[in-house]
């Protein structure tokens, strides 16, 4: 496992990447509190917090068991999410954004993020595929989940047939251990060997990235600590269909997953 602590205080220059995640206001809540989050862009926890704009996404949700509320707001509302929880118990939130595009000037720089999400061979496979190594374009879709307590926190998240997605194998809010077991679905199957990289805010503001390898189940155990809040993501890199190649001019295509919830003090 690699580990790099971050200080948002020193943070500057060119990223690597870039994170979108669901960020509730409070990740626990009485029953008769209004539940609210924020959809952010950014990294380490720390990014501009989007409006509710449904041209942006294709599904909004709040879960609960087996309720399942679509997320209305006013057009531009910030939060994007504001509402009455479904009940007591563990409400998971789900955002899936809507196909957009980056472009990248140089190999170069698709081979640092290829480095920096484990794709070893991406910059073997770009060449085999006889790609041009400058002005080329990658699909993006987001697929991303927060898990909310409310009242007594109980219940369990599931998979939510996301395209990719991370699922809470135990109930961090109920759950008493070091670890958190998480599973990695791709195309609704585990995903094995997939590099899980999680950021963990401490009280303090501060922000530890470290990375983690799922196993043949697609299971990765994540280190976790009273009081600190979690961002896990996963990326899937792969080569777009014909037709989305050739209507957002692209040459990859990349689905991330993310998964936000804290571990109770």
């Amino acid at each position: 496992m690699r580990i790099l602590t971050l200080f948002l205080a020193l943070v500057a220059g060119p990223t690597l990447a870039h994170e979108l995640w669901l960020d509730p206001a409070d990740f626990t809540i009485p029953r008769d509190v209004m539940l609210r989050a924020d959809i952010v862009n950014g990294e380490d926890f720390e990014g501009s917090r989007l409006s509710y704009l449904p041209r942006r996404f294709s599904r909004f949700d709040m879960i609960r068991g087996e309720q399942v509320q679509p997320v209305e707001n006013r057009l531009g509302a910030r939060p994007a999410l504001e509402a009455a929880p479904l009940g007591a118990g563990l409400h998971i939130l789900a955002y899936e954004a809507n196909t957009a595009r980056v472009g990248y000037e140089t190999l170069e720089k698709f081979a640092s993020f290829a480095d920096h999400k484990d794709f070893v061979d991406a910059v073997a496979r770009h060449r085999a595929r006889g790609l041009p190594e400058t002005d080329f374009g990658e699909a993006y879709s987001r697929h991303v989940k927060a898990l909310v307590a409310v009242g007594d926190g109980t219940g369990q998240d599931r998979p939510l047939g996301l395209e990719t997605e991370i699922v809470a194998l135990e109930n961090p809010y109920t759950f008493d251990a070091s670890t958190l077991p998480v599973q990695v679905f791709y195309d609704q199957a585990p995903r094995a060997a997939a590099q899980v990289e999680v950021f963990e805010k401490a009280p303090d503001g501060s922000v530890a990235v470290t990375y983690h390898r799922t196993d043949e189940r697609g299971i990765a155990n994540l280190p976790v600590k009273p009081g600190h809040a979690y961002l896990a993501d996963a990326v899937v890199l792969r080569r777009p269909d014909a037709e989305l190649a050739e209507a957002r001019d692209v040459v990859w295509e990349t689905l991330w997953a993310a998964l936000t919830f804290a571990i109770p003090e």
